[in-house]
């Protein structure tokens, strides 16, 4: 019998490129979200998913930047640092399905193949980039403080390519943050079948949801934003006609699963 939670499986079930979940996250949030074109974002939904209702902000989208620490429970992560610590960026619209608004996740990029795997299974469409991102500090003038007119800003490339500047100069802190990334998460999982016949031996419609949420303080700024193109991306479809807000946000959720709402969902 071969054990581990994902590939490779092996006896011991060590050599695992996951350990089983769940999975524990503390982060910090770089949150950029704005207007861009509705349409745009209804070419990114597939059926059954369609567009929120024109008096629910249709346009609306989140940019985020994430650096992650995580574990799973027995810690072990923690004295192997390398295993838990990773970045990303993301891009986030809401959609409506029977009846009720969720976010999507329809693009995104990690820096590590442990958070790719976990986007497989999750139903993130997770790909290989690099992402930067300024860290707060609390001694000495090497980066932005948390307080008014601290400067923080992300980045992403991928394939040698700059995708996403972006920045918040901080304000003030605020009770709530941005609105986009707010619901539930619903998202696709699809797998072609080995016969390569344009059929998916997985084709499922997911939703999930964070427990055990801890959030920090909110600080809100003003918020700034460059799209750069790629013969392999689309990001500029989703292109700015209006800045919402900008936020900053300490983190900390768990994965513990999710539920199947819809199977043999058509992707084509």
């Amino acid at each position: 019998m071969l054990s581990g939670f994902l590939f490779p499986r092996t006896e011991s079930g060590r050599s695992s490129l996951l350990p089983p979940p769940p999975w524990n996250y503390s982060g910090d949030l770089l949150t950029i979200e704005y207007r861009t074109d509705p349409a745009a974002i209804r070419r990114v939904l597939p059926e059954p998913l369609s567009l929120v209702n024109d008096d629910e902000d249709p346009g609306a989208v989140a940019v985020i930047f994430a650096d992650w620490q995580s574990s799973a429970d027995d810690q072990r992560e923690f004295v192997d640092p390398i295993r838990m610590q990773y970045k990303e960026a993301f891009v986030v619209v809401r959609c409506r399905y029977a009846g009720q608004i969720f976010s999507r996740c329809i693009y995104i990029w990690v820096d590590t193949d442990f958070a790719i795997a976990r986007g497989n299974l999750q139903g993130y469409p997770k790909k290989l980039g690099s992402i930067h991102q300024s860290r707060p500090v609390s001694v000495g003038r090497g980066g932005p403080r948390l307080e008014k007119g601290g400067l923080f800003a992300g980045t992403l490339a991928a394939y040698d390519r700059r995708l996403i500047t972006a920045s918040v100069t901080l304000e003030e802190q605020v009770e709530t943050g941005g609105f986009v990334n707010g619901h539930a998460m619903l998202h696709h999982r699809w797998m072609p079948k080995i016969e390569l016949n344009g059929e998916d031996t997985i084709s499922e419609l997911v939703t999930m949801r964070g427990v055990n949420v801890e959030l920090g303080p909110i600080w809100s700024g003003t918020p700034s934003i460059e799209l750069g193109d790629s013969p392999v991306e689309e990001l500029t479809d989703l292109a700015p006609r209006e800045m919402l807000g900008g936020y900053w946000q300490s983190v900390g959720t768990t994965f513990a699963g999710g539920t199947t709402l819809e199977t043999g969902v058509p992707s084509r």
